[in-house]
């Protein structure tokens, strides 16, 4: 899990900076077409998210405590959940917000794994 957590903390700090760009043109378009979605809003909050679980994904990578990996399910799975629910027009954030639920089960499944190698066996015992 070493390996994932510093290539996908890496692919979220670089995917953070188009996903701003992009969240910036489609809050643009939403004031200028005056629609009322809030897509631009959400992608914005959805790259912090990202910056964020990806800087805490590279800082934890070595880590064997649960701590980074419940941070990295607390701050992907939000920028899954507000891209998902808010994307409107922009289907954009819908791939983006994958991405984030990608990382986020996989923090869990490294929560698990991580709980199997702490319980001692019988043999330990």
């Amino acid at each position: 899990m070493k390996t994932w957590k510093l290539v996908s903390g890496i692919i979220s700090i670089i995917l953070f900076v188009f996903v701003a760009f992009q969240s910036c043109a489609a809050g643009i378009s939403n004031a200028l077409e005056e629609n009322g979605q809030v897509s631009g809003s959400a992608g914005i909050i959805v790259s912090i998210m990202l910056l964020a679980g990806g800087i805490v994904s590279v800082a934890t990578r070595k880590s064997q405590k649960k701590g980074g990996n419940i941070a990295l399910v607390i701050l992907f799975g939000l920028g899954a959940l507000i891209g998902v629910t808010s994307a409107g027009d922009f289907t954009d954030l819908y791939v983006w917000s994958v991405w984030c639920l990608i990382n986020a089960v996989l923090a869990v499944v490294a929560i698990i794994k991580n709980k199997q190698i702490d319980e001692p066996t019988n043999e330990q015992l």
